[in-house]
């Protein structure tokens, strides 16, 4: 089928023409398509037409066509241009004289013409020239080395003339055979088809070369025979071989006349040194002149600049040395490969994009292209390559090379796009049949229960979907309606199903918010609620974010119901004390006296807020209460304005934590029928600690015994009646005056820590009550009476407290502001007690400068490590004239140092080492450390100078602050 230009365009018939390419889904298939049709070479009237319908449509495929037409145009032109140029080669290749310049000039003319040198019949003229230059070269290469072989044999001639004609005899066979093989290679030479081509000066030389060897071995020849006969008799004349002669007069006895010597050679005149440097300069200019054309790359520039470099060299080469003879040699060498970069710089390149279109298919083993990458990498050759054109001469041969590596890589594409073809295919026959089980698994499932099941496969669907495969551009938009549409009608109850939850769970916060606004939680109410929405939650599954806005919004007013009952439970449990009030106003009285930056008065705040603490100044005592509560308080425990009811064994454990369990003298004496007379006012193991948190066993105390800091035990249950005392077993047998020889000794049993030589006495003793040192008598409470009246404090015998006084509990507010208080106020003091050290010090300099004792700080001042007789010391050493020796200060500023640790400037080292030698072997002598004061005093009676007072600024800096 043909359509004409002259009929409109039909586009049916154009794309059945072109296989389809114009119906083709993707601009890959297109391009397929079009490449296969070109490669059954149509028309070019077909390939016009199809270009102008498809150049509108895809630009890619158009390419394709544009590119074919455009070589067959060039072919047209091309082969009138062939023919003229394989008439010229003809005619040089039927010369019987080839010159190799002509040949080499051919080429370069046809390929700037634009003959297609690639194809026949140029690319065979051309290889049969090239092969003809290359015999003409050869030929010379064989001529020049001829020549020097003939050299080496006229060498080996004069060599064996030089030595024993016995040995020259010896070798005068080799010698001859050599000299007729090197004939037969000259004549071989000289009959060679390409002789005449050659340069009219290698036939002269080859000759001359012949002739001399021919002489020199005629010559050698005759007088070695001369030496033979000369040798067989005596009478004979000798050989004109020097050598030989002599040998042979020494043979038959005669003198043998001795060698003369060889004249001097004259020596060299001697160049003037200007001129030599005269020389150089120029030559050095010249060349500097070559190297800067030849590094931009000018090629004419570069040519005039070898060509002047050459001229100086003519004139001054003599008198140039060896290092710049070898940079004019490179230079020359670089200019004359520059001169021809425009012609083989575009092969260059050429060349490079044919090794790397030849070396996609020659990878290493696991490193191949795939097909993308193979398709985009010579997609980037081929517009290098035209780059390349537009920048030099075309060459066709490359051109033939390069295109076919390329289409030969382009079967990697080709069967990655087959393959790509055949996937999509069978990915769009798997998505349409999914579509189809999405309908049927709708119809099936529009009346499910199991809605958590329903969404799982609803997922299920979604993902097979998404991992379907790739398809093209036009068929996903085919497909993708159908699969919305599908999958919307089986997902249509599940979302119904979920408006419906949304709505119950919306009801659900509301009747939350009502049941949080309530001023009765109702917590019954909460958790049935709380169940009905775990309950919706697990029957109908929601988007998560969803989902968890819902369960905020739902939990917010429960939450903040409860949130609200914490806080008034809180509160009410949090009515700050009077100890914690006083506390906290002793607090905001040292902050107060912090402000006021006044050492003393924040020392005496910290002493008030200290003794707040430990409850020495007790908050106003409360109104009188009843009898009745104060029975109730006496049987019950601690009164409930301090703390809440408690059990018994959890007060004791919590009092046990107190700083002092030890009772007060007055009460650890207290008679056995004050414990008896109420043995019913509180239980057995309920004991008051001296500083426990309770204020109203504080007040209870205090009024048993308001003379005593520490609180009183509480009222203990009557003691059981001691047994009768046991038999003597043992006595001590020491005789000290305080041993009382009628008592028993103690047994040596015990708990773990106790003193050997204390005992752990029984109930009533000086011991703990209910010790086991007498184990009749019984426990005065369930746990031993640890830390009961009388004991040592502790729980073993001889132990201090565990813990220091440190008065009533405090709640939370009271204690983190006494301890921030208390942190602020050391902090003022230390930064107050450095500000007072450095102006000590300063004033101590002053005084030492100006002479005057009365600027001298006070010993309060100085700080506690100045004592008065250092102060003392000082203050005369300033108040008098200088008069201690320079050498006496020296070294007192040295032992300062020393004492202080501070560095010693670098030209006082020596003398530091020499006073730690000095020091060495003084043991007896008090070290720097403890007589710093005295050596201080030795510096301030000396003369005051910058140095020494920056030394011993820096040594009392340290020193008084220890």
């Amino acid at each position: 089928m043909t359509s004409t230009s002259s009929k409109p365009h039909d586009l049916q018939a154009l794309d059945t023409l072109t296989g389809g390419a114009f119906t083709a889904p993707t601009s890959g298939e297109r391009s397929a398509r079009i490449r296969d049709w070109l490669a059954g070479n149509p028309a070019p009237e077909q390939m016009q037409e199809v270009f102008k319908e498809l150049s509108g449509r895809d630009k890619g495929a158009a390419r394709l066509l544009r590119e074919k037409l455009d070589e067959l145009k060039r072919a047209k032109g091309q082969e009138a241009i062939a023919a003229e140029w394989a008439q010229k080669a003809e005619a040089l290749l039927g010369q019987s004289k080839l010159n190799i310049a002509d040949a080499l000039a051919w080429q370069r003319d046809a390929a700037k013409a634009g003959a297609p040198l690639s194809r026949e019949p140029l690319a065979g003229l051309k290889a049969r020239l090239a092969e003809r230059v290359k015999g003409i070269e050869d030929l010379q290469h064989r001529a020049q080395v001829h020549r020097e072989a003939a050299v080496l044999l006229a060498q080996r001639f004069e060599v064996l003339s030089t030595k024993g004609w016995q040995d020259a005899q010896s070798a005068e066979e080799s010698l001859r055979a050599d000299v007729i093989h090197w004939q037969q290679q000259a004549t071989e030479i000289t009959t060679d088809a390409n002789w005449n081509s050659l340069d009219a000066k290698f036939a002269p030389q080859l000759d001359a070369s012949k002739s001399q060897l021919l002489v020199v071995s005629d010559a050698f020849h005759g007088a070695l025979a001369q030496a033979v006969a000369a040798a067989a008799d005596a009478t004979a004349a000798l050989p004109p071989v020097p050598v030989w002669a002599d040998e042979l007069r020494a043979a038959r006895g005669e003198a043998v006349a001795p060698k003369p010597t060889a004249p001097a050679r004259p020596a060299a005149p001697k160049i003037d040194p200007s001129v030599r440097a005269a020389a150089q300069d120029a030559v050095q200019a010249a060349l500097a002149k070559l190297e800067q054309e030849t590094a931009e790359g000018h090629g004419k520039a570069s040519a005039g600049a070898a060509a002047a470099l050459r001229a100086v060299l003519k004139e001054h080469g003599k008198m140039v040395d060896a290092a710049l003879e070898a940079r004019v040699h490179a230079a020359l060498v670089a200019a004359g490969e520059l001169e021809g970069w425009q012609r083989w710089s575009a092969d260059k390149v050429r060349e490079d994009l044919v090794a790397k279109a030849e070396g996609l298919l020659k990878r290493p083993e696991g490193q191949a292209l795939g097909g993308r990458k193979m398709q985009e990498t010579l997609r980037a050759l081929r517009d290098q390559w035209k780059q390349s054109d537009q920048g030099g001469v075309p060459n066709h041969a490359l051109w033939k090379r390069f295109d076919e590596a390329c289409n030969e890589a382009h079967k990697v594409v080709e069967a990655w796009l087959d393959k790509v073809r055949s996937d999509a295919a069978e990915h769009r026959a798997h998505r349409v049949a999914l579509i189809e089980e999405v309908k049927a698994w709708a119809a099936e499932h529009a009346d499910a229960t199991d809605l958590k099941a329903h969404n799982r496969a609803l997922h299920q669907f979604a993902d097979r979907w998404r991992d379907g495969g790739h398809v093209g551009e036009k068929v996903f938009a085919e497909l993708q309606p159908q699969w919305n549409e599908a999958f919307g009608a089986a997902r249509a109850p599940f979302e119904t199903a979920q408006k419906a939850s949304v709505e119950r769970r919306q009801a659900m916060i509301a009747e939350a918010a009502e049941l949080g606004a309530q001023p009765m939680l109702r917590i019954d109410a909460v958790k049935a609620l709380q169940q009905r929405w775990q309950a919706e939650a697990q029957g109908v599954p929601l988007d998560r974010r969803h989902e968890q806005k819902l369960w905020d919004a739902f939990r917010a007013p429960i939450d903040e119901a409860f949130n609200r009952k914490t806080a008034e439970r809180e509160k009410a449990s949090s009515a700050m004390s009077e100890h914690d009030r006083y506390v906290l106003d002793a607090s905001k009285a040292l902050d107060a006296a912090n402000a006021t930056g006044d050492a003393q008065k924040i020392r005496a705040a910290v002493a008030r807020l200290e003794g707040a603490m430990r409850g020495e100044a007790p908050p106003p005592a409360p109104a009188p209460a009843p009898r009745a509560s104060q029975a109730a308080a006496s049987s019950d425990g601690p009164a409930v304005g301090a703390t809440d009811i408690v059990a018994a064994g959890q007060a004791a454990a919590e009092f046990g934590e107190s700083a002092e369990q030890a009772p007060s003298p007055s009460d650890a004496e207290a008679s056995p029928g004050t414990h008896n007379a109420a043995p019913a006012e509180a239980p057995a193991d309920l004991v008051a600690p001296a500083d426990g948190a309770d204020a109203s066993a504080r007040a209870d105390s205090q009024a048993h015994d308001a003379g005593e800091a520490a609180a009183v035990e509480a009222p203990e249950p009557a003691a059981a009646p001691k047994p009768a005392p046991k038999p003597i077993v043992a006595m001590r047998g020491d005789d000290r005056p305080s041993s009382k020889r009628g008592e028993p000794a103690p047994a040596a049993g015990g708990r773990f820590g106790d003193r050997r030589d204390g005992g752990r006495p029984g109930a009533g003793g000086p011991g703990r009550p209910g010790d086991r040192g007498d184990r009749g008598a019984p426990r005065g409470d369930a746990r031993g009476d640890r830390g009961g009246p009388g004991g040592p404090g502790g729980r073993f015998g001889d132990r201090p407290p565990r813990f220091e006084d440190r008065g009533p509990r405090l709640g939370d507010a009271a204690f983190r502001a006494q301890r921030e208080a208390l942190e602020r106020a050391d902090m003022a003091l230390r930064k107050l007690a450095a500000q007072a050290h450095g102006e000590a010090l300063t004033q101590v300099l002053g005084a030492w400068e100006q002479r005057d004792a009365s600027r001298l700080p006070s010993v309060q001042e100085l700080g506690r490590a100045v004592s008065p007789a250092v102060r003392t010391g000082w203050s005369q050493a300033i108040g008098t004239a200088p008069s201690a020796a320079a050498g006496d200060a020296a070294e007192a500023l040295l032992r300062l140092e020393m004492a202080a640790e501070v560095p010693t400037p670098a030209e006082q080292l020596d003398a530091r080492r020499a006073l730690q030698l000095k020091l060495l072997t003084k043991r007896g002598d008090p070290a720097p450390v403890q007589t710093w004061g005295q050596d201080a005093g030795k510096v301030l009676a000396a003369a005051h100078d910058a140095t020494s007072a920056r030394r011993l600024q820096n040594a009392l800096k340290a020193l008084l602050r220890k």
